[in-house]
């Protein structure tokens, strides 16, 4: 039997997931197993987990593309472990790989670790330009929402209001007020 599993990250890739349904049906699944997760949330993946108790000796899961099926080489190894060890196996359309013969499994680890490869470069770059931005006086960070606030919450508090309703009214959270009024009363008990 051919069983498809289609993935997309959030609810708003409706169309993505629509396209990979179809995909599937036209690629002879009889059974399809369908989530919106990430994939990084692993715990959350019910119906990854449903498809791989599901599938029996002979069966082939079928994913329209790698990233929709596993989130790193490691992941990816530990399924194809479940379906090999059931006497199944993966075929992913986008690739042209069925994992049924040696050299589908030896391209699919291949590609899987080429993926996790370009991932670790990516995020390795991220980092290197926020630290030279941050070096460069160009990199700030997150605009301090809370302080800028400090006049009305010092206004609001010398009028008397506590520090839930002055929260509530400037929409900053309770312990920013706190952190305000005690750095305010610092400032004021050291000048």
């Amino acid at each position: 039997m051919r069983i498809g599993y289609a993935r997309t990250s959030t609810l708003d890739q409706k169309a993505g997931l629509e396209a990979q349904e179809r995909d599937l049906k036209q690629a002879g699944c009889e059974r399809l197993f369908i989530e919106q997760v990430s994939s990084v949330d692993v715990v959350a993946r019910v119906k990854l987990a449903e498809v791989l108790d599901f599938v029996r000796e002979g069966d082939v899961l079928v994913v329209t593309k790698l990233d929709r099926l596993a989130r790193s080489v490691a992941h990816l190894l530990d399924v194809l472990k479940v379906l090999t060890d059931k006497g199944a196996s993966l075929s992913i359309l986008s690739l042209g790989i069925d994992t049924a013969t040696p050299t589908g499994k030896l391209m699919l680890t291949i590609l899987g670790s080429i993926a996790e490869f370009e991932r670790g470069i990516m995020l390795e770059r991220q980092r290197e330009g926020i630290a030279k931005a941050k070096a460069d006086g160009k990199y700030k960070g997150r605009k301090p929402t809370a302080r800028a606030k400090t006049e009305d919450v010092l206004r609001l508090h010398r009028e008397g209001m506590g520090a839930s309703e002055i929260a509530k009214r400037t929409e900053i959270g309770r312990a920013s007020v706190y952190r305000i009024l005690e750095g305010s009363l610092g400032q004021a008990a050291g000048g």
